[in-house]
């Protein structure tokens, strides 16, 4: 995408909802949605750690409008609550960025423990599930509304000692593609955001010498996640942005 399109991302008047929002991830993310100008919604299972967020958004960020919920997204309802308490205090939802994440694996295939897939599942899934769902209503009654998950290079390519984090990826990935072909016919779009993996300046301090070789800045996957609006839905709809080489 280029610097042009990036630089055109005004969310001035948007409400944005970050599912996941205290991880690495998502306090890029609602960092960068709040400087973009967007009001962000921040959902997280941890009240301290969303509190904090919040804080340091809001000092980062003069006048920026940030609010928090403390929220478990495998309960369906309380998904679909959170969808309806943002509608209803803040008028509208124009996106929700999926960023709940976790990350198991093994040595080898034969190493595999299936209480990782479980747990992988339900977080890379399942919450995908209740949040594309109870949200899917409020974001099709916006006028331009986007829907993003982070998706990884290996979910194309699986490894014998990723298969289930690959696995559950995959099976988001397609989760999404389904959520964006019943937006054809609205002004809304869901897409996927690939990268191989994060890291943040958090961890380039913590090991100074690391190649990092191939992963992600989450300040530029940030980037890429209000650049999302800077483009026509249909040109969103059903697509994955490749921020590592394929």
């Amino acid at each position: 995408m280029s610097t042009e399109n990036l630089s055109k991302a005004d969310l001035k008047g948007r409400v944005v909802a970050v599912a996941g929002a205290t991880g690495m991830a998502g306090r890029a993310a609602v960092l960068r949605l709040a400087q973009a100008g967007a009001t962000v919604a921040c959902g997280d299972i941890d009240a301290r750690r969303l509190d904090e967020l919040m804080d340091s958004v809001r000092r980062a960020v003069p006048g920026a409008i940030v609010v928090g919920q403390v929220v478990d997204l495998l309960d369906p309802q309380a998904a679909r609550d959170w969808a309806d308490h943002i509608e209803a205090e803040l008028g509208r939802v124009d996106g929700l960025v999926h960023l709940v994440g976790g990350w198991r694996g093994s040595k080898t295939f034969a190493d595999t423990d299936l209480a990782d897939w479980d747990f992988l599942h339900d977080m890379l899934v399942r919450t995908l599930q209740h949040t594309s769902l109870g949200f899917l209503e409020a974001l099709q009654r916006s006028d331009d509304a986007r829907f993003a998950i982070i998706s990884a290079a290996g979910a194309h390519k699986p490894t014998g000692g990723n298969a289930a984090y690959a696995t559950a990826k995959a099976a988001a990935e397609a989760w999404t593609l389904a959520m964006a072909d019943s937006l054809k016919e609205t002004s809304a779009a869901a897409a996927i955001l690939v990268v191989k993996a994060l890291v943040s300046p958090e961890m380039r301090a913590e090991k100074p010498n690391a190649k990092f070789a191939g992963f992600t800045e989450t300040a530029d996957l940030a980037e890429q996640i209000v650049s999302l609006w800077a483009r026509p839905a249909d040109e969103v709809n059903g697509t994955h942005l490749w921020l590592t080489p394929q």
